[in-house]
C-alpha cells in the first residue's frame, strides 16, 4: 500500500460566526513533508482554518483530510496533528526532559522508550545537553526549539504553527526563521506556518496561501507570489511596492498604456486573472528594488536601484525627499513633480556620488516591471 501524497487536505472548508463568514471555501493540499504558510493580515481568517485543521473548532461546510483520510469525527487529541501556539505553552514546573516527555507518559510508553526518544528529539533539534534544565533557564530560541521537539516527539503527520516568532525580538526572529527552515528539513514532516508577517512566509515556505477575507488570493512559491502576482491584494501585501491610481488609455500586444489620477503616463504588462480593458480605472504597481535612479543630469552613479534601465519606457523626475540608510539595501523616498512620494532601492558606498536629500533624480523602469489589475473598489462605484 503506497503513501498518500498528501499530508493535509482541506476540501471547499467554510466557517461562518453570525454574519460573518470566517473561512469562505477554502481548498489546499499540502504534498508530504512540505513547508505551507498561511499569510494574511490579521483578522483573515488564518486562525480559524488551523483551529478547524487541529479540531479546535468544527467547520460549517467541506472536507478536512490527514494523509488521505478524513478527520471530521476526530477529536483534536485524536488526529496525528500537534500545535505550537506563539506563547509556546511550556509547563514551568517541569524540566526539559518532562516538557518532552509529557506526551509520551501520556500516551503510556515505557520509561526506557521514553529516555531514549528525548534524547534523540533534543539531538535533533541541536540541544542535546538541555534535559535537566528548568525551562526558566533557556534562552528565547531555546525555548522555540522544546517547543517543536515536544511536539515532534510524538511523530505527527502535521506540526502547525500559529505565529509562533511574535513574541521573539527582531534579532532572535530573524535567526528564528533560518531554524525553523532547518528543522523542517531535519524531521522532513509538514509545517504548516500561520502568519502575517510576509517576510517569515517569503524565506521560509517551499509553498505560501495568501488569505483576504476569507478565502486565498493566490496559492504558490514565494517566487510565484512575488514575481508574477495575480490579484492587487497580493500585489500590495507580498513585498514593498509603489502603487499608482489611474486609467487604461489604450492596449497594445506588449500590455497597456496607463494615465495616473496625477496625469503621468506609464506602461504596464497586464497581471491577474481579470481582464483591464480601455477606460478601467486601475490599480499600478512596481516595486521600489526594480527602478534606477539617475541623476537629472543623465549620468549614471554606481548607485542605480537593481532594475536596470535596458527596456525602460517609463519615465519620472522628482526631488530626493529622505534617504533612508541600510547599507546596501538603502531606499529613496523621491517627490516627484506631480507631489507623489516614490520609494526606491539603491546601494549607498559613502563616496561622492551617492544621492542625497534634496537631490534631483530622474526614475526609468521596465514596463515587465509594472503590473496593473482593475480597481474593483473603482468599478463598483
Amino acid at each position: 500500500m503506497t503513501e498518500h501524497a498528501f499530508d493535509l487536505e482541506c476540501i471547499d472548508v467554510s466557517r461562518q460566526f453570525g454574519s460573518v463568514r470566517a473561512v469562505d471555501n477554502v481548498s489546499l493540499s499540502i504534498p508530504r513533508g512540505s513547508f505551507f504558510s498561511i499569510l494574511g493580515p490579521s483578522g483573515c481568517g488564518k486562525t480559524t482554518l488551523m483551529r478547524m485543521i487541529a479540531g479546535f473548532e468544527n467547520p460549517d461546510h467541506g472536507d478536512i483530510r490527514i494523509k488521505g483520510k478524513s478527520v471530521l469525527k476526530a477529536a483534536p487529541n485524536k488526529r496525528n496533528v500537534k500545535m505550537v501556539f506563539q506563547h509556546l505553552a511550556l509547563f514551568p514546573m517541569m524540566n526539559v526532559h518532562d516538557n518532552i516527555a509529557y506526551g509520551l507518559r501520556c500516551a503510556g510508553v515505557p520509561a526506557a522508550e521514553i529516555t531514549r526518544k528525548v534524547q534523540d528529539v533534543l539531538e535533533r533539534v541541536a540541544l542535546p545537553d538541555v534535559a535537566k534544565r528548568d525551562i526558566q533557564q533557556l534562552s528565547g530560541g531555546q525555548k522555540q526549539r522544546i517547543a517543536i521537539a515536544r511536539c515532534m516527539v510524538l511523530d505527527p503527520d502535521v506540526l502547525l504553527l500559529d505565529e509562533p516568532l511574535g513574541a521573539l525580538d527582531l534579532k532572535l526572529r530573524e535567526a528564528m526563521k533560518i531554524e525553523l527552515k532547518l528543522l523542517q528539513h531535519q524531521f522532513n514532516t509538514t509545517f504548516v506556518y500561520i502568519t502575517h508577517d510576509q517576510s517569515e512566509a517569503l524565506v521560509m515556505s517551499d509553498q505560501v496561501a495568501v488569505m483576504n477575507q476569507g478565502r486565498f488570493e493566490q496559492v504558490g512559491t514565494p517566487q510565484m507570489l512575488y514575481q508574477q502576482p495575480e490579484t492587487a491584494f497580493v500585489a500590495g501585501f507580498v513585498g514593498d511596492a509603489n502603487l499608482w491610481h489611474g486609467k487604461v488609455e489604450s492596449l497594445t500586444e506588449q500590455g497597456a498604456v496607463l494615465r495616473t489620477v496625477a496625469g503621468t503616463a506609464l506602461r504596464a504588462r497586464l497581471a491577474g486573472l481579470q481582464p483591464c480593458r480601455v477606460g478601467d480605472k486601475v490599480n499600478i504597481y512596481t516595486r521600489p528594488e526594480f527602478m534606477s535612479v539617475l541623476p537629472s543630469s543623465g549620468e549614471a552613479s554606481n548607485n542605480v536601484g537593481m532594475g536596470g534601465t535596458a527596456g525602460a519606457e517609463n519615465l519620472l523626475e522628482g526631488r530626493v525627499d529622505s534617504v533612508l540608510f541600510n547599507g546596501a539595501n538603502s531606499r529613496l523616498l523621491i517627490r516627484t513633480a506631480e507631489q507623489a512620494l516614490v520609494e526606491a532601492d539603491v546601494t549607498l558606498t559613502g563616496g561622492s556620488d551617492d544621492i542625497r536629500p534634496g537631490e534631483a533624480v530622474k526614475l526609468q523602469w521596465s514596463m515587465q516591471q509594472t503590473v496593473c489589475f482593475p480597481d474593483s473598489a473603482a468599478q463598483a462605484n
